[in-house]
């Protein structure tokens, strides 16, 4: 299992920032970061979608991150994990997840975020429901997509 400092995850009240993820993932090992960022768009299908809220059981969600933060440093040849998502509400383009990898080679740094996205949106008890512009809501079902 990977030390405490290679990996940070989170869940955030607040705007997700770029700047400590990218700067907890430094690493003088590290010839590439890869930052991926998830943001709320504004259609889903033909409807116009207002905003996302995310419900979470905490210490379950934080868990499971971790043990897919643990999956890449021990799968791919990374050297730091840094996971945040967002809970509550979230504004049309305001990001809900951001996830940075760092790696001595680029193809391992975009990997182990495309490793992290899918993996936590199929595994992670985090909830969502659509608000559509015609007042209408909709809970979301999980899946790692395309």
């Amino acid at each position: 299992m990977a030390s405490r400092d290679t990996i940070s995850v989170g869940l955030e009240k607040g705007l997700l920032d770029q700047a400590p993820a990218v700067d907890f993932v430094g690493d003088p090992r590290a010839g590439g970061i890869a930052v991926f960022t998830g943001v709320t768009r504004t259609q889903s299908g033909e409807r116009e979608t207002l905003k996302l809220s995310y419900d979470a059981y905490p210490e379950m969600a934080e868990s499971e991150i971790r043990v897919i933060a643990n999956e890449v440093l021990e799968r791919m040849d990374v050297c730091r994990v840094y996971v945040r998502h967002r809970l509550g509400v979230v504004p049309a383009g305001e990001a809900s997840v951001l996830i940075a990898v760092s790696a001595p080679h680029r193809v391992a740094a975009f990997e182990g975020c495309r490793y992290l996205i899918d993996e936590l949106k199929k595994r992670v008890p985090i909830w969502k429901k659509e608000h559509f512009s015609d007042g209408t809501e909709e809970w979301v079902e999980g899946g790692a997509g395309p």
